[in-house]
């Protein structure tokens, strides 16, 4: 299992990540200790694919607020996570 990355994979990145994870724990061929560190992967992954999600959201929201584009700052736009 690779170590985990000091910044968040790109959303199309953690999503391709997140899936093949999933196929391989649907597989039934890892060991307790690989399912483990591969959940705890998957979870990560999860987080940063909600928080890409949850911040373009917020971002979409700034957008179309009042129909014009507004700045988006995520690191004082974007709440508690």
């Amino acid at each position: 299992m690779a170590d985990k990355p000091d910044t968040p994979y790109p959303f199309e990145v953690s999503l391709e990540k997140l899936e093949a994870l999933v196929a391989r724990l649907e597989g039934g061929e890892l060991s307790l200790e690989d399912s483990l560190t591969s959940f705890e992967e998957g979870i990560r992954l999860t987080r940063e694919c909600q928080q890409a999600l949850r911040t373009a959201e917020q971002k979409i929201a700034l957008l179309t607020e009042k129909g014009e584009a507004v700045p988006f700052d995520p690191e004082t736009d974007v709440g508690d996570a």
